[in-house]
């Protein structure tokens, strides 16, 4: 039999926890979250929680298919009456990757300044305006160029999504569970390039005949996005407790690693999104046969393949850092891209496809798992450089730093998706080729390597001699 005792005036209950009290008010805004309270956690807190997770990840999802949804659209365009130079194409691959990294920035504070769910809701229409529009061009072959390229920098504002829906999941997850969270959310995200990539060419092509429905790589989004939208509006919150904080993103800009973490999140995330939006040209450049593959009425092109490796590793990426220290999984992550990418180049005069798949399936599952591997150093850098200076505020303004460097590196990291397209761009307009590429990122990777060693790696007293 279990008693209940009750307090009485004479019952200490000053150690007693306060019970989390959530106030709604219109506009589905929330007062009171705490999810590091356990019972507020165990009891109603998870369950919003994930709920605002689920739509978020589709929201997000949607993003990438339209911030990366001109990769596959530009190697369809000479299909469909466009003429373009190899320059100009690489440009349309390129621009949204920098518009979208650049929206990075204003997009992680967003949801402090318009609330998770009403940002979620802006930026998933803001996607009709880049699939309408790209529906609207690639129908009339002879559209100028300049219009093509205004339209696919549009794109961006998909990339920007990350941001804030990285920024949005944070506030809702207590510390133990960040991670989990957030790696979903990334992974989830990272997966609409390889959607895109699988599901245009089907679309596009099936029942088509000797032309294409090119238009329909951009409309048949659109409901999903009106989906996106709808289920934010009904199913998301906005917390109250959200605040940006302006004063820890500049503290964080002057700290050197930041900076130094940023070089090695272009070289893994960066590589990632680059390899993923110029992966369709490459097979097609180098191996036209297989540009794509035609299945009954419908054709698939196997780029897709990358994107999905490579999303499928990051998750494995932060499991391994956790197990064996971010920096020696993202040292291992760099050493075997530098394999995957000398081994392409010593292969790709033999013309063999399977092994130049191959050689590129090894190249993104490294970059996947240096995604999770760079992303979970970021908060242990940040810890081991407030042991290693300690303050009287008890590391709360370095875990602050920490926080907005979180943000700040996705953002800074996202260029190298512009980076990649135009390394190649240049070599091509050089050399005739793509060798003289590749032998500069083999080159970046080992430097990275050698970075990651040295800073990382090798016990220093500006990381208290910690393991990162």
């Amino acid at each position: 039999m279990t008693a209940t005792v009750t307090p009485t005036a004479s019952t200490p209950t000053l150690d007693a926890p306060t019970p989390v009290t959530l106030t709604r008010r219109p506009g589905r805004w929330i007062d009171g979250w705490n999810p590091e309270d356990a019972a507020f956690w165990n009891g109603e807190g998870r369950a919003i929680a994930r709920r605002n997770l689920s739509w978020s990840v589709f929201a997000e999802f949607l993003g990438f298919i339209i911030w990366q949804l001109w990769s596959i659209v530009v190697v369809m365009l000479p299909a469909a009456g466009f003429t373009l130079t190899t320059s100009e194409s690489f440009w349309l691959i390129s621009l949204p990757s920098l518009v979208g990294a650049t929206l990075r920035f204003p997009y992680t504070f967003a949801v402090a300044t318009f609330g998770g769910r009403n940002w979620t809701i802006i930026s998933a229409g803001l996607l009709l305006i880049p699939a309408t529009l790209l529906g609207i061009v690639v129908g009339n072959p002879d559209t100028p160029f300049g219009v093509l390229l205004l339209v696919a920098a549009l794109g961006g504002v998909g990339g920007g999504n990350f941001a804030s829906s990285m920024a949005n999941i944070t506030y809702f997850f207590p510390q133990k569970e960040k991670g989990w969270a957030l790696g979903l959310n990334a992974a989830g995200g990272n997966l609409g390039t390889s959607v895109a990539q699988f599901c245009v060419p089907i679309v596009v092509t099936i029942g088509a005949g000797a032309t294409l429905h090119l238009s329909w790589a951009g409309w048949m989004w659109i409901p999903l996005i009106l989906v996106a939208m709808w289920g934010a509006w009904r199913y998301m919150d906005n917390l109250s407790s959200a605040k940006a904080d302006f004063a820890g993103s500049a503290a964080a800009l002057r700290e050197p690693h930041l900076w130094l973490l940023s070089l090695l999140y272009i070289g893994t995330f960066g590589s990632f999104i680059g390899f993923a939006s110029v992966f369709p040209k490459l097979i097609a450049d180098q191996f036209p046969a297989f540009g794509t593959i035609q299945i009954g009425q419908a054709a698939i092109t196997l780029a897709f393949l990358g994107a999905l490796v490579g999303s499928l590793a990051r998750p494995f990426g932060g499991r391994l850092a956790d197990r064996f220290g971010g920096a020696r999984v993202t040292v291992a992550a760099f050493a075997v891209m530098a394999l995957g990418a000398l081994a392409l180049v010593l292969t790709l005069p033999a013309q063999n496809f399977a092994v130049f798949l191959g050689c590129f399936l090894v190249l993104f599952a490294a970059t996947g798992i240096g995604n999770g591997s760079t992303y979970r150093m970021i908060p242990n850098v940040f810890a081991a450089r407030g042991l290693a200076r300690p303050t009287t505020d008890g590391g709360a303004a370095m875990r602050r730093k920490a926080a907005a460097a979180l943000g700040l590196i996705s953002a800074i990291g996202a260029y190298g998706g512009f980076l990649i397209p135009q390394v190649l761009n240049a070599s091509q307009a050089t050399t005739g080729g793509y060798t003289a590429a590749f032998y500069g990122f083999v080159a970046g990777y080992l430097a990275l390597l050698t970075m990651t060693v040295l800073v990382y790696v090798v016990p220093r007293a500006s990381l208290s001699h910690q393991r990162i």
